[in-house]
């Protein structure tokens, strides 16, 4: 039976049954000529309702109805992707992005995990390989449910393919009808993106594009944020953990509501033993297990390298230098700014650097990679060095000797009224004081503020600790912790393999490798040496343990005192002179050289601040980087060439182009043989000198050079340590000055320093995995070891500088 002859007959049915109600059968009003008028009618409406559709979709395609992308972007989208920071061993630092949503790292189909691929097809989409973009049984299935049935639960009708499209193009909806009428715009671009990708490329942007909440911006930092993996290594129930997210990522956020994420897991498993993709056995038996997760927040303030990655993020978006950005005091760094725009490849990269376009490349949204030259193990080494000596022993030991002081944490040369003006000269410089100044509170409320008492959270190497103080006392309490910069380089090719600007990046944000300058002391030393060792002199020439008098160019009169009186008045080596660190045998070699000279050779090791030619100069008044220092000291390891800091191998856009490749950049400051001749006296001060705690105490073996360095009141300790393939510097200190050790004993750098060089070193020579070795040799050539004998020192104490340019034997 034909349709129409069905529903004629049905009619009569229904004619007959009701007037049979009324008591017998009569003949109804609707004759045979208006039931074909009704059923023409119908046909039309069908008909014009199917033209209109279609011309809709003609419309929406061209653009005419609604927003429909460009052939263009459909088949290149203007996708906004996060900065990747890779370490040298393939390890994710971190990324560079835009506030929320902004946190996207595109991934392939190839690093998907095969789990992950079915789990979404069996929940989302399980006839996605066979539609073209619409799955019509599954639309009229949702139609029919939805629309006719009022049901909830009837499952959606939307494709992977047209819910990408919804991610690409849709803005979120204000209403139901206008959520409505963006539903055909979105068919017709999901026909149009099938047509320009496959379904792997489909299924793969639909997982790069999905926010799975916590500012896990696609399944890359999804998997990292929630599990700790990348997307490849995804199991089959972390695969459905993420999956069931995909229907709601907040409501089904396994960080906030664990229970209910569980439950979203397994009915995702489910779908999957229906699909055939997994047994019935292996469902049950994964959906017994509890939520498991390894949350890692995404937070640029926290995991390896912050300070790396903030001083990274910092010199690539660099503008280039005008003298009026900078405020009169700053001449200095306009400076060297200057010359880095000119000789940096990596400062200012973005600005420097445009794409196909002709614009400057985006750090936040153009997917970068920047391959960087640090080795994740090392950095994580190098971090925890810092933590066990400063935070596991040294703070301690300061909290001690400053505790029930009046002038704390301040040196005991200072009244409590200078302290107290110190403190409110750090007041004047916060944020706070600025905002309420230009809100125009007056001093005295502001004062107020200050040293009224509120809750609020303070730093602890136990972690943050809630607790009710004000204002002043906290930036008080903050000043008690001492501060750290290490940083570890290849001294062959300049690669920093570890770099740590800090004890704690999130309350102490300052950089202390490479923004921070702090007197060198006597690390200086072995420049002044290399000059002379340069000019013919050589480490076994003896001189006379005396005070030496230099005259300065105004006339005066400048002699160094030891406090040390090891062998006064007897002949020793020059290589003696610098394993104690001897200031008299320094003064002796300065006298033999200018100090414009002297001013020369420490511009050829890099150091690049103000840098006066006095004599005092040889005992390290000038301030300098932990950056440049170990820079500097590259050149003993690498037969007289120096190298510069290198950060990053090379740059690659989104499709892994490489865009800029780095090469180490070199300078040959001294020759072979002097480079020879400074091993010997380095080493010397480790086996015999002011350094000798590196063995005796750390135990380490095999070939090892170094310097210690402190300066006046123990402000600043230095350890500068060199081995044939790894050199590193570590300074320790306080914010200011005047935050220091009151007894040297505490406060030389042979005790605040060298323990966190030694510290790293233990472990990296643990880690075989990393190819260091103890037996790793400098490669001298026979005859040039220069084994003096010239006596040995007798401690490992050194010269520091005094408040009146003489200096103090520690």
């Amino acid at each position: 039976m034909k349709m129409g002859q069905e529903y004629r007959y049905s009619l009569r049915n229904t004619k007959k049954s009701f007037n049979k109600k009324k008591g017998g059968y009569s003949q109804s009003p609707l004759n045979k000529e208006t039931l074909d008028k009704v059923i023409r009618v119908f046909w039309w409406a069908v008909g014009i309702g199917f033209v209109l559709s279609v011309i809709m979709f003609i419309l929406i395609a061209n653009g005419k109805v609604g927003y429909m992308p460009p052939i263009e972007e459909l088949e290149n989208p203007k996708n906004k992707f996060a900065t990747e920071v890779i370490s040298s061993d393939g390890e994710m630092l971190s990324t560079y992005y835009y506030g929320e949503g902004g946190n996207r790292v595109p991934v392939t189909y190839n690093q998907l995990s095969p789990y992950l691929v079915k789990a979404l097809i069996a929940t989302e989409d399980i006839r996605f390989k066979s539609h073209s973009g619409i799955d019509v049984k599954a639309l009229f299935r949702a139609i029919v449910k939805r629309g006719l049935f009022l049901q909830k639960n009837a499952g959606g009708g939307s494709t992977i393919t047209q819910q990408l499209a919804k991610l690409l193009y849709t803005p979120h909806a204000k209403n139901v009808f206008q959520r409505g009428m963006q539903k055909p715009i979105e068919w017709v671009i999901a026909v149009q993106l099938e047509r320009f990708y496959t379904k792997e490329e489909i299924l793969t942007m639909y997982l790069n594009q999905y926010d799975f909440g916590n500012n896990a911006v696609g399944i890359k930092t999804a998997a990292s944020v929630y599990f700790g993996t990348t997307p490849d290594k995804l199991n089959l129930e972390q695969s459905a953990t993420l999956v069931g997210m995909c229907k709601n990522a907040t409501y089904f956020n396994p960080k906030r509501y664990s229970e209910r994420s569980r439950q979203r897991r397994n009915v995702v498993l489910n779908q999957m033993r229906k699909a055939d993709f997994i047994s019935e056995s292996v469902c049950d038996s994964l959906q017994t297990l509890p939520m498991d997760m390894n949350f890692h927040r995404v937070d640029h303030k926290e995991g390896l390298a912050p300070y790396f990655r903030e001083y990274l993020r910092q010199i690539l978006v660099k503008d280039k230098p005008k003298r009026s950005r900078y405020a009169d005091w700053q001449a200095q760094q306009y400076s060297d700014d200057s010359l880095a725009w000119e000789t940096n490849p990596l400062y200012g990269w973005c600005k420097k650097n445009t794409k196909e376009d002709g614009s400057n490349y985006n750090l936040y949204t153009d997917g970068l990679k920047i391959y960087t030259t640090i080795d994740s193990r090392m950095q994580r080494y190098a971090e925890e060095a810092v933590y066990e000596h400063i935070g596991g022993y040294l703070q301690n030991e300061f909290f001690k000797e400053k505790k029930g002081r009046n002038y704390a944490p301040y040196s005991k040369n200072l009244s409590e009224n200078q302290v107290m003006k110190i403190l409110y000269r750090s007041v004047r410089q916060s944020e706070r004081y600025r905002s309420m100044k230009n809100a125009g509170f007056s001093d005295i409320e502001i004062k107020d503020v200050f040293n009224k008492k509120v809750e609020m959270s303070v730093f602890t190497y136990d972690g943050m600790k809630d607790t009710v103080m004000s204002p002043l006392d906290s930036i008080r309490y903050h000043k008690y912790f001492l501060r750290s910069g290490f940083m570890a380089m290849d001294p062959m090719n300049g690669h920093v393999m570890a770099y740590v600007g800090g004890v704690a990046f999130t309350p102490f944000q300052y950089d202390m490798v490479m923004m921070g300058r702090r007197q060198v002391g006597s690390t200086i030393k072995p420049y002044l040496y290399t000059m002379a060792m340069e000019e013919g002199y050589s480490p076994c020439d003896q001189v006379k343990n005396v005070p030496t008098t230099i005259t300065t160019e105004t006339g005066e009169a400048w002699t160094p005192r030891n406090a040390n009186h090891n062998r006064v008045g007897e002949i020793v080596t020059l290589r003696w002179g610098l394993a104690n660190s001897n200031n008299w045998i320094s003064a002796y070699v300065m006298s033999h050289f200018s100090p414009y000279a002297f001013v020369r050779m420490l511009r050829s090791f890099g150091l690049n601040g103000q840098l006066d030619p006095v004599v005092s100069l040889c005992v390290g008044t000038c301030d300098a980087t932990v950056a440049e220092m170990v820079s500097a000291y590259t050149s003993f390891a690498n037969r007289g060439i120096r190298v510069q800091p290198m950060f990053v191998t090379r740059i690659e856009d989104k499709n892994g182009n490489i865009i800029t490749h780095f090469s180490p950049h070199m300078s040959e400051i001294f020759s072979e043989k002097t480079s020879y001749k400074m091993l010997s006296m380095l080493r010397a001060v480790v086996d015999q000198g002011t350094a000798g705690r590196v063995r005796f105490r750390y135990n380490l073996k095999g070939e090892i050079g170094g310097k210690t360095g402190t300066t006046q009141n123990n402000s600043d300790g230095w350890f500068m340590g060199i081995t044939p393939r790894l050199v590193a510097g570590v300074w320790v200190g306080g914010e200011e000055r005047d935050i220091h050790f009151d007894f040297t004993s505490e406060g030389q750098g042979a005790n605040m320093s060298l323990p966190i060089w030694c510290l790293f070193m233990q472990k990296i020579y643990k880690d075989k995995n990393l190819g260091y070795s103890e037996s790793d040799s400098f490669g001298v050539p026979p005859g040039f070891e220069y084994n003096c004998t010239g006596g040995e020192p007798s401690s490992d104490e050194e010269d520091t500088e005094s408040s009146n340019g003489v200096f103090d034997s520690l």
